[in-house]
């Protein structure tokens, strides 16, 4: 099977990378130095939160996904499980990024490392002084990359990726992120939108980019609009497992129903302990390689 590809979000899962709290959050003494810098909520429980993690694995695996563990990493924080960000898989590999969040700087020689293990080729690096994270960026079709300039992803980390995908015929559209509140509980772009077929996606309109809902419109795309009290609960941070197959947290119903109205089969996790306290849902959980 080939290691890496797939310029899609709905595409059937193939391979995805995570990393196991046992890794990423390491010992109690780690999570008590970390946890306020990296703005958690609060302390994740070790114990819960394997337990969590453990039964998203085996949802990854129960759609037909190989689940591919980093190992513990010299340099990463407990922001580490969130896998999605310090990558981007194309068809002719990984591109690995200098990450915005200084804390989070390490993980790209960790991503690195770890997929020249797993014979996954690497494309080429975003290096300083751009910076761009993995959840900033939406494909929208294989030849259509959205990237949201955003607290984390910068107009030189934008540049260098456009450079890097223009052999490949990718076509990198940029779109302005709101301020929010600040560099500290920022947005990135898939905390607004998560598409869960080729025509369909979950969004929260109100703070989505005006030419991304344009483009989205013009392409066809039916838009399932997240409701502003399960905005917080991550109601937009939604995994496509293939199309209409979707992986999402407990505790978001009408989400949930319009979802399964739209003709989606819906699974989904507790996530108190991995999503809910560090702002990561299963997208930020999940960095797929390979999808088709």
């Amino acid at each position: 099977m080939k290691g890496v590809g797939g310029q899609s979000m709905v595409a059937p899962l193939r391979r995805v990378v995570v990393k196991r709290p046992s890794e990423a959050f390491v010992s109690p003494a780690k999570v008590e130095a970390e946890w306020r810098e990296l703005a958690f909520t609060a302390p994740p429980d070790l114990d819960r939160a394997a337990s969590e993690h453990a039964r998203l694995v085996a949802a990854l695996e129960a759609a037909g996904a190989e689940v591919l563990c980093l190992p513990p990493g010299g340099g990463t924080t407990l922001d580490s499980i969130y896998t999605h960000d310090p990558g981007l898989a194309t068809d002719e590999g990984v591109v690995v990024f200098h990450m915005g969040k200084p804390q989070r700087r390490g993980e790209a020689a960790a991503l690195r490392a770890a997929l020249a293990g797993w014979d996954v080729p690497v494309l080429g690096e975003v290096a300083a002084p751009g910076t761009v994270e993995g959840g900033d960026l939406f494909w929208a079709d294989a030849r259509t990359l959205v990237a949201g300039r955003s607290h984390r992803t910068n107009a030189a980390g934008i540049a260098s990726l456009r450079a890097l995908l223009a052999p490949l015929g990718v076509a990198v559209v940029e779109v302005g992120l709101p301020w929010w509140s600040g560099p500290h509980d920022l947005i990135h772009l898939l905390s607004l939108i998560s598409p869960v077929a080729e025509d369909l996606a979950v969004v929260y309109r109100p703070l989505m980019p005006i030419p991304l809902v344009d483009l989205l419109v013009e392409r066809g795309y039916r838009l399932l609009d997240v409701p502003r009290e399960e905005f917080a609960g991550m109601g937009p941070n939604v995994l496509a497992l293939a199309p209409r197959r979707v992986l999402m947290l407990q505790g978001l119903p009408r989400t949930r129903a319009a979802l399964e109205d739209a003709g989606c089969t819906v699974t989904e996790y507790s996530g108190d302990e991995i999503s809910h306290k560090g702002g990561g849902g299963p997208t930020c959980l999940t960095r797929p390689v390979l999808r088709g």
